[in-house]
């Protein structure tokens, strides 16, 4: 029976994150596997998702997560460099622009004090400072807005994760093509790991990066995770009128907008009785777009009244149905299976701070660096929720 230290389950940014800090950490000696059903990562959520950053949480170990992010985002080029090429995945420090009512100030200005605080650049504008600074933007129902001056923005997804992926393989990381249909456990322990085809692969750790399939996995060592896949579709579209330094902007109801080369990309949230979990459904509805997105994104920018529609998608993510917060480290009765699941939409942006977390976790059994204890798989079990207000 092949045999590895430790093996990872879900090769796409989070999994390859995870490899990568292990692999170049001096302190781990071991070989690591990477388990990836979908080699061609088209349905992965690395892919599929509108791939961007922010510090505009409300939660500060969220904060300090992707303080960490754009950090490492930046200086992609010399962190994952590969026989002298460097990485390039287009970062555009954008911004994000909250935006709020009356009912939402406050709300607003609490997370705006904690971000600075923390060290984020942030700037709280009122009605007249987001006319000034966005003069295309409708103000006429707002109260305020916050705005990302630097360290947020978004990136090439994709572009990551293979950055991430091709920066292990260098360090003897392994890779195998396979689907992970079980863990093996004995006691306390998972042994190995299962394939489809009857094949078991022992290990020393297990890392639970495996997305949408992450619950079902969990459960194969007897373990119950509150996860639930959902659908998120993305539409693109070219505005007739020129929008000038336009942010990834985010309405009051969740709606949002960014530019994406010569126009622009949106999507929204359905509210929670409208949104049920989905299994291999990536059929885009139309609808969403029409009778919601569209009259929302052009009574909030008048010029995007004229726009042309382009194409669109549907991808799928893990969602945190406990508090949309991603559960992160071991359960107390297997304690070599790390959990990396519900990352709820914000798994590129946290992958580096989390792939590192994890890895000190295996090397050394406690957080070294950044401390993610907020976060713990076991969180749910303990009544504790991570009351994260800026969900998008």
């Amino acid at each position: 029976m092949l045999s590895y230290d430790v093996v990872i389950v879900g090769g796409a940014v989070t999994g390859s994150s995870t490899a990568y800090h292990l692999a170049s950490n001096p302190d781990f000696k071991g070989r690591i596997l990477v388990i990836e059903k979908d080699a061609s990562y088209q349905r992965c959520a690395s892919a599929l998702s509108a791939a961007s950053i922010r510090q505009q949480f409300s939660t500060a170990v969220n904060i300090k997560i992707s303080l960490h992010g754009i950090d490492f985002i930046r200086s992609i080029g010399e962190r994952l460099e590969v026989d002298g090429d460097k990485p390039d995945i287009g970062l555009k420090e954008g911004g994000y622009l909250f935006l709020a009512t009356d009912a939402g100030r406050e709300i607003l200005k609490e997370n705006h004090v904690l971000q600075t605080e923390l060290g984020a650049d942030i700037a709280f504008l009122e009605p007249d400072g987001l006319k000034a600074t966005f003069p295309w933007l409708n103000v006429e129902d707002l109260n305020s807005g916050a705005y990302g001056r630097t360290g947020e923005g978004w990136f090439d997804g994709y572009g990551l994760m293979q950055a991430f992926r091709r920066k292990a393989r260098s360090l003897g990381v392994e890779y195998r093509a396979a689907n992970v249909v079980a863990y093996k456990r004995d006691g306390n322990r998972v042994t190995a790991v299962v394939l489809d085809d009857g094949t078991e692969i022992a290990c020393g750790t297990v890392v639970n990066a495996s997305g949408a399939d992450g619950r079902k996995l969990a459960a194969t060592a007897g373990i119950d995770i509150p996860i639930e896949v959902k659908k998120r579709m993305i539409f693109t579209f070219k505005a007739e009128d020129r929008i000038d330094n336009c942010p990834l902007l985010i309405d009051p109801d969740g709606t949002y907008v960014r530019p994406e080369g010569e126009g622009f990309i949106c999507g929204w949230a359905p509210p929670e009785e409208q949104d049920p979990e989905v299994y291999n459904d990536f059929e885009v509805d139309w609808s969403l777009f029409e009778d919601h997105i569209w009259p929302t994104l052009a009574t909030r920018i008048p010029a995007f009244e004229r726009i042309k529609t382009g194409r669109a998608w549907a991808g799928y993510y893990d969602m945190c149905a406990w508090d949309h917060n991603v559960l992160i480290g071991p359960m107390p009765e297997v304690p070599n299976l790390l959990f990396a699941n519900g990352f709820s939409g914000h798994g590129l942006q946290q992958s580096p701070a989390v792939g590192r977390g994890l890895s000190e976790l295996i090397i050394h059994g406690r957080y070294v660096t950044l401390d993610l204890s907020d976060l713990a798989t076991t969180r749910f079990r303990e009544g504790r929720k991570v009351k994260e207000k800026n969900i998008v």
